[in-house]
């Protein structure tokens, strides 16, 4: 099968188109012909030594990526027969091996994908919004409470947007000038502009803020948290003191990592089904195009997800 590994820590260069063995599946799993994939963040920070590289090093070979959608080709699970269309974010944050043609997945991994959404929107459901879920889950956000997202034109940031006015929360959103219709077009109340707005002065306080930048980013969210209120910062390693910081305004704050998990794909999938949240595509590349759509990423301008396709 075709697999794009990793062979070292790096630059793109280092993504390499190879032909290897099929995968086999053990109990309880399934093997998926993928159709797209899509990327992260920690898909760019893995494939230069950061990330998750540390903890995949020692496997031979690596293959990155997490996020699938596909079809049932063999199973070895009660719970997904053959030529099931399914999606999932796979084994994360372990070697999830998602740049393949064809995944051993879990099946406490994935979930149906429903039949009114494309493979491509499938594929860009996956860390990204499971991110966003198990976030506001955690913080618990209910109906009237005023939410603030960060980055909420980024992949994270528009599902979290999304989840949070299903939930019947108030929701402001942050990004630069130039994506404030793109975010209230997805359901942000407010738009608040980062470049420029003064956190210090302001009167208006938040239930929960999701933080998905870190640094100086959540010295600013402190500002404008509620007392007893949430925050919870995803970005490892640029989130050191949230839990005391939050303390100091007599709040609770929370590191989190995303972890893959089919009931809440499950979730997911009865979401996209009914029209409450809806995947923005930002751009699409071929499979031999991986190292094109890392570059892209690393831009740090992408609105939405990238997928690529098969």
């Amino acid at each position: 099968m075709k697999a794009i590994i990793l062979e070292n820590a790096g630059g793109t260069e280092n993504l390499k188109l190879r032909e290897i063995d099929k995968p086999t599946i053990k109990e309880d799993e399934v093997l998926i012909e993928v159709k797209p994939m899509s990327i992260n963040p920690i898909d760019v920070k893995t494939r230069s030594g950061k990330g998750a590289f540390q903890k995949l090093k020692d496997e031979n070979p690596v293959i990155l990526g997490w996020d699938i959608s596909g079809t049932v080709i063999e199973t070895h699970s009660s719970k997904f027969k053959l030529n099931d269309e399914v999606f999932g974010m796979i084994n994360f944050p372990g070697h999830g091996k998602g740049y393949a043609q064809f995944v051993a997945a879990s099946e406490s991994h994935i979930a149906l994908k429903p039949k009114n959404i494309s493979f491509e929107e499938a594929a860009a459901t996956n860390l990204a919004a499971l991110t966003a879920l198990q976030a506001i889950e955690k913080a618990e956000v209910k109906e009237g409470q005023n939410v603030l997202i960060h980055a909420a034109s980024s992949g994270v940031g528009h599902f979290a947007v999304q989840i949070a006015k299903y939930l019947g929360a108030s929701v402001a959103g942050t990004s630069s000038a130039k994506n404030k219709e793109f975010v209230l077009g997805f359901g942000a109340d407010q738009h608040i502009d980062y470049t420029n707005f003064e956190w210090e002065n302001s009167d208006e306080k938040f239930d929960f803020i999701l933080d998905t930048i870190g640094g100086e980013n959540i010295n600013n969210s402190i500002k404008v948290l509620k007392v007893s209120g949430t925050i919870i910062s995803i970005p490892s390693g640029l989130n050191d003191g949230l839990e005391e910081k939050a303390a100091s305004v007599n709040a609770n704050g929370f590191k989190m990592l995303v972890q893959s998990n089919g009931n809440d794909m499950k979730k997911l999938a009865e979401l996209l089904e009914k029209g409450f949240i809806k995947p923005h595509i930002y751009k699409a590349y071929h499979f031999d195009e991986m190292s094109n759509a890392h570059e892209e990423l690393e831009k740090g301008r992408t609105v939405g997800k990238i997928v690529v396709n098969f």
